[in-house]
């Protein structure tokens, strides 16, 4: 109270809206989309091809895989700047984070291998066999399991993020390339390419318990947060087909860019964001109605595969100063008052 008598009125803003960022294969660029107003708010310069993209669980870090560069460009998301560039395998494509931040994993394609970085020191400690031609990466919620998409052997590698061992390999549909698991952990999505189908890994059994037929060429996947829906964008159909977890059917096909690759679905599950390789676009998908409501200009050929959309980006607390009239100075201190007076009447 004693403050507010001698104030200026200051009003603190914060950051709120989860940021997508798409990586540009023929930019070697990534597109940081605000999704509050769907617009580039800044382009970042990383490797060469850039494919894969993760974000940290905090949102402070962005860890992009660059195919042609064999390396990891870790983008700071405060100042939208890479800060360091780790040396990993042969073709690394997809990567994901585990749910605490620590490590990253990233799928060497052409080594047939998984590096594991430490985010704490941006180097690798540990390098995992896994299938033929490994692609998408997801983590489980609580971080003890990654599945490994092998798009040559059509199986599925399972780590033990424990041991960095492989503890099981599931067989799935032709050419599994994106990998996402349901938020309890209990069900892993895997879109294989060939087949048109999504196979659901029981992840208790780890074997194939459904699959599900979607559009032509399925690539990325993504998982709704309260994990009642899956999206699935196929390549050659230009759609992405909305898949019930319940029931595991598909219930809605949305036409989105040419040639969709990544997608990814914000916290708060009302919006889809997917990567059209052909079209340099993203469509921003509404999840209420499976309609598209925003289109997005990005850089040339954008690939965005993983889970590309994290929370906002950490900024320095910003102090507005907003002079008041004596008149409105006069009703604060009065409602302060009374608000003081009623706290002091309840003890």
């Amino acid at each position: 109270m004693r403050a507010l008598l001698l104030f200026l009125f200051t009003l603190l803003i914060t950051y709120a809206a989860p940021f997508a960022y798409i990586t540009n294969s023929d930019d070697d660029t990534v597109s940081v989309i605000d999704t509050a107003t769907n617009s580039v708010t800044a382009t970042v310069n990383v490797g060469r091809l850039p494919q894969g993209v993760a974000v940290t669980p905090d949102g402070s870090k962005v860890y992009v895989a660059n195919w042609n560069d064999n390396t990891v460009s870790v983008i700071d998301t405060a100042t939208n700047s890479v800060t360091a560039t780790v040396n990993v395998g042969n073709r690394p494509a997809g990567v994901a984070v585990t749910p605490d931040g620590s490590k990253v994993y990233v799928a060497n394609w052409n080594d047939n291998t998984v590096s594991v970085i430490d985010t704490a020191t941006n180097s690798v400690t540990a390098t995992v066999n896994v299938g033929n031609r490994p692609a998408g990466v997801a983590v489980t919620p609580d971080g003890s399991k990654v599945y490994v998409a092998n798009k040559y052997d059509n199986t599925v590698s399972v780590i033990d993020t424990a041991t960095n061992s492989v503890t099981a390999t599931v067989n799935v549909g032709n050419r599994p390339t994106g990998v996402a698991v349901t938020p309890d952990g209990s069900k892993v999505y895997v879109a294989n390419w060939d087949d048109s189908t999504v196979s659901v890994i029981d992840t208790a059994t780890n074997s194939v318990t459904a699959t599900v037929n979607v559009g032509r060429w399925p690539g990325g996947v993504a998982v709704a947060p309260d994990g009642s829906k899956v999206y699935v964008a196929n390549w050659d159909d230009n759609t992405v087909s909305v898949i019930d977890t319940a029931t595991n059917s598909v219930t809605a096909t949305v036409n989105v860019g040419n040639k969709p690759e990544g997608v990814a679905v914000t916290p708060d599950g009302s919006k889809v964001y997917v990567a059209n390789w052909d079209d340099n676009t993203v469509s921003v998908i509404d999840t209420a109605t499976n309609s598209v409501t925003a289109t997005v200009n990005v850089g040339n050929k954008p690939i965005a595969f993983g889970q590309f959309i994290g929370p906002a980006p950490v900024q320095p607390q910003q102090t507005v100063t907003v002079p008041l009239s004596p008149l409105a100075l006069g009703f604060l201190i009065a409602l302060f008052g009374f608000a003081g007076s009623r706290r002091i009447q309840r003890r």
